[in-house]
């Protein structure tokens, strides 16, 4: 049963993102030549289902900004500094969803404000929807998968250094990848 029929079945539903089975990763091009990829540990959200009606589903993302992790600490601690997240001042990092379409049968395209620093951009997420299922706990859980594109400097991240041969050393397009696990609330 998809997560809209099991809803619909039961009115508005409110979901917790589960942090220990969902991941927030990133990549951006690192001299022109390879990507890095780091994640944020920390995520904590909302999805709210009026009726089993994904297009009318509200989300509220919230995410750690310092416990970002790229696997090289000299590289985190410069990405958590002002040049980048300046997590001092702007530790959270977030993503309000404004409305909801349906793309296909499992997919949808979420458009939300994502706030970086102090700078709020709209955002598309095309997001698919993995299923539900009944864990060993008897609780209800659902999956997604989502991505998104977008140009670090439109949210204030403009550091660079230019390459002797040409280029840059940080790339501007970063992909986002989030791999999302949801645990129903009680009604």
């Amino acid at each position: 049963m998809t997560n809209a029929a099991l809803a619909a079945e039961r009115g508005t539903t409110r979901w917790t993102i589960d942090p220990t089975h969902t991941d927030v990763e990133f990549g951006v091009r690192h001299l022109m030549i390879s990507t890095v990829k780091g994640r944020f540990g920390g995520v904590e959200g909302t999805v709210t289902l009026p009726h089993g009606d994904a297009v009318k589903a509200q989300i509220d993302i919230s995410i750690d900004a310092t416990s970002l992790d790229t696997r090289v600490q000299q590289r985190d601690d410069h990405l958590r500094s002002p040049d980048f997240f300046d997590v001092a001042r702007f530790p959270k990092l977030t993503f309000k969803s404004r409305r909801v379409e349906r793309t296909g049968t499992d997919t949808l395209r979420v458009i939300g404000d994502l706030t970086i620093r102090d700078v709020t951009r709209e955002v598309p997420l095309e997001v698919r929807e993995l299923g539900t299922v009944r864990d060993p706990w008897g609780g209800e859980r659902a999956g997604f998968s989502a991505s998104a594109r977008i140009n670090r400097r439109d949210f204030g991240l403009n550091w660079n250094q230019a390459l002797e041969a040409g280029g840059v050393l940080v790339g501007e397009d970063v992909a986002i990848r989030l791999e999302v696990e949801l645990i129903r609330q009680a009604d």
